[in-house]
């Protein structure tokens, strides 16, 4: 009956969310296309369905996160910005929007969200770039699999472990104190774990990208990484260390163009991109983690893991802690 309920649920939030207003949708027709600039990537499904569903084209512009506010702001002061919708990680909306670059629009497929995903009514949360334990199916036995953070720490992961470079990747930054604030609550503790994961020489790559390959060829065993890789590197034999503790990660965001050259259908993009449907296909075909009402990967156990946002540490923060986790990991580069 719960299942069944559940599913009654999404399909009614996907029939609203993706039902969209008449009189907008032909004004959206007669604007022609929704230019979308954003930093997530796989997206190309759901600008296929958007344009098959509703009669907009849509564009889509990949701008990694780096560059995204230097490009949008020039752009936008010297207008010539041509996004109607922009997608990013909070702190650059939340910049965009002080420098006055984005509208005011609350979207009716946000219906059934967290109370939390609604910033404000510029800045819409849609998800959270969820970071856990990855680990070689084939290589680690059942009973070896950790159950918490902190069995990192052990002697017998020396070695064994990949990890995002502490001291200059962002997320990984912002995960490794969040870890502190979320998990742990008592910094010795914290830094008592901090010390054994150093102690046990993890490899550092460059971002969560490189992460999969050296455990899915057995070089190493286990990573801090992301769980989606389960269905994007799919069949690599991966799966994800479940425990009670939450996953964690930084909330995704979407919003509107202050100077939309296709207005109409900016609104008409942002209803579809936030329906179940299209927040299906990104958990169905990217693994990403939505926050659509019961839209859930295809990754087993995730619809019943915690996922909570991590808070977005300041440019200051994320130096001073990069600089002490270059110390304590004694990274050479």
């Amino acid at each position: 009956m719960k299942r069944l309920l559940v599913a009654t649920f999404a399909l009614c939030a996907a029939l609203n969310a993706t039902s969209q207003d008449k009189a907008q949708l032909e004004k959206a027709r007669a604007e022609g296309k929704a230019s979308f600039y954003a930093n997530i990537t796989a997206v190309e499904p759901i600008m296929k369905a958007f344009t098959a569903d509703t009669g907009v084209k849509g564009e889509y512009t990949r701008i990694s996160t780096t560059k995204f506010v230097a490009t949008a702001i020039t752009e936008f002061e010297a207008g010539k910005f041509m996004a109607d919708v922009v997608q990013g990680p909070v702190p650059v909306l939340e910049i965009l929007k002080q420098k006055g670059v984005l509208a005011s629009y609350r979207s009716p497929a946000a219906k059934g969200y967290p109370d939390w995903a609604t910033k404000d009514d510029q800045i819409m949360l849609f998800g959270i770039e969820y970071v856990g334990l990855i680990y070689n199916k084939e290589r680690v036995k059942p009973a070896d699999v950790p159950t918490r953070y902190e069995d990192l720490a052990l002697p017998k992961w020396k070695d064994k472990i990949v990890m995002a470079n502490p001291a200059n990747h962002a997320t990984t930054i912002a995960w490794l104190v969040a870890l502190n604030e979320n998990v742990f609550k008592d910094d010795a503790k914290w830094r008592g774990f901090l010390a054994g994961l150093a102690a046990n020489k993890p490899m550092f790559v460059s971002s969560f990208g490189p992460t999969p390959a050296p455990i899915e060829s057995g070089e190493k065993l286990i990573g801090i990484s992301m769980p989606k890789y389960i269905v994007t590197k799919s069949p690599a034999p991966l799966d994800w260390a479940r425990g009670a503790q939450p996953l964690m990660g930084t909330p995704r965001a979407i919003g509107i163009s202050a100077k939309a050259p296709h207005p109409a259908a900016a609104r008409a993009f942002v209803d579809y991109w936030l329906s179940a449907k299209s927040m299906g296909i990104l958990a169905k075909d990217v693994g990403e983690y939505v926050l659509a009402p019961g839209v859930f990967p295809p990754i087993d156990g995730i619809d019943k893991a915690k996922v909570i946002p991590i808070r977005e540490l300041s440019d200051e923060e994320t130096q001073k802690w990069g600089a002490e986790f270059k110390k304590i990991f004694d990274v050479k580069k």
